[in-house]
């Protein structure tokens, strides 16, 4: 069901656009696509600071709304805790001049400006106006079937499930156990006597592609030897790519890329590309509630881990979230891997995309429109 959000003027747009992005920003640019009286979504990007060439923050920051299908116009809404100077000549708007340089691309790219303003923690002002002046914001976000609580900030919902130690600690020894008895099951060393639980581990990883589909079932309850099989695939790569990319297509996508994983490995044949497309985010737009399911699961699996076993279920999240156009969680997931371990393989190429303003194809196709 489509909710339709309608906004008579700036005071009242500017309650709607928590609703939009899914959370309340703060010290962020945001930007809204429109396409005539039309948006759908928002695309957030972190205020421009000293470091930071402007104008090739400006050309990010359209190019970006430009590739969101039928765009033709575009709002602008910064939110600072920077305050808004006093002078003779009137208010100094915080960062009037990077959002002059946004404006300028916006108008030579052929982007109308629906409107351009700034919230602080003293009110809301436009920086439209000639003489601007700040308004309280007096308008709750309205409520949205399906969005829930929109009060945290960019980073609300990435922080990792609370767990308690006994639970990381069974989840420790059956991963131990997991692997042990693996190790020994491909060299025939196998006593007899290994233990039941890990022993029907062995049978959920006979059938990968069956494994990752049941897993979402239950993404928040897994038992022990189930998450401790999860984190085991997750930490082969091999295994793990066929994991995002079934979560991002289904059983047989996951059958197809464990096949051409397996090929590849074998005699380096050539992974299809379409296959290989999903990962870099092209083709098909996956079920969003399929990859949040997937999202939910590894974070589970990476709050239970160890701690030298989170790579993989926190590169996992951060691809997930990704894929979901929040890029802002994927940094986050990926700063924890960094903490970790900070050679580590696919983090290293998901941190370059993701500071390339590089989001998945779908994620500009209306009705989907990225937050980053």
């Amino acid at each position: 069901m489509t909710t339709v959000l309608r906004a008579s003027g700036s005071a009242e747009f500017l309650s709607i656009v928590p609703s939009l992005a899914g959370f309340t920003p703060t010290e962020s640019l945001v930007l809204l696509p429109f396409h005539g009286s039309r948006t759908c979504g928002a695309m957030r990007l972190d205020l421009p600071r000293d470091d930071v060439d402007l104008r090739d923050y400006a050309d990010a920051a359209i190019g970006l709304v430009s590739r969101v299908d039928r765009t033709d116009a575009v709002a602008v809404v910064v939110y600072t805790g920077d305050e808004v100077h006093s002078t003779r000549d009137g208010l100094v708007l915080p960062f009037a001049v990077e959002v002059d340089e946004v404006l300028g691309r916006a108008e030579d790219a052929g982007l109308r400006i629906v409107d351009a303003l700034c919230v602080t923690t003293d009110g809301w002002s436009s920086y439209l106006d000639g003489e601007p002046e700040l308004h309280s914001i007096e308008h709750a976000a309205p409520e949205v079937p399906g969005i829930g609580d929109v009060s945290g900030d960019q980073l609300a919902g990435a922080t990792l499930p609370s767990v308690d130690l006994a639970t990381k600690e069974r989840v420790a020894r059956a991963l131990r156990d997991v692997t042990d008895l693996l190790e020994r099951s491909r060299s025939g060393d196998l006593s007899g006597v290994e233990n039941p639980q890990a022993l029907a581990a062995l049978v959920l990883l006979e059938d990968l592609p069956a494994f990752f589909e049941a897993v979402l079932a239950s993404p928040e309850d897994l038992p022990p030897f189930a998450t401790a099989a999860l984190l085991w695939c997750l930490e082969r790569p091999l295994f793990r790519d066929v994991a995002l990319t079934q979560w991002a297509t289904d059983a047989l996508g996951g059958a197809r890329t464990l096949e051409a994983q397996l090929a590849f490995a074998d005699t380096r044949s050539t992974v299809p590309d379409d296959l290989g497309d999903v990962f870099l985010g092209r083709g098909p737009t996956p079920d969003p509630e399929r990859l949040r399911g997937a999202l939910t699961l590894v974070r589970a699996a990476a709050a239970r881990a160890p701690r030298t076993s989170r790579l993989g279920p926190l590169t996992a999240a951060a691809w997930l979230s990704w894929a979901l156009g929040r890029a802002s969680h994927a940094a986050h997931y990926l700063d924890l891997v960094r903490e970790i371990d900070p050679e580590y393989g696919l983090a290293a190429l998901l941190e370059t995309m993701i500071s390339a303003a590089m989001l998945p194809e779908w994620a500009f196709r209306r009705g989907a429109t990225p937050v980053t």
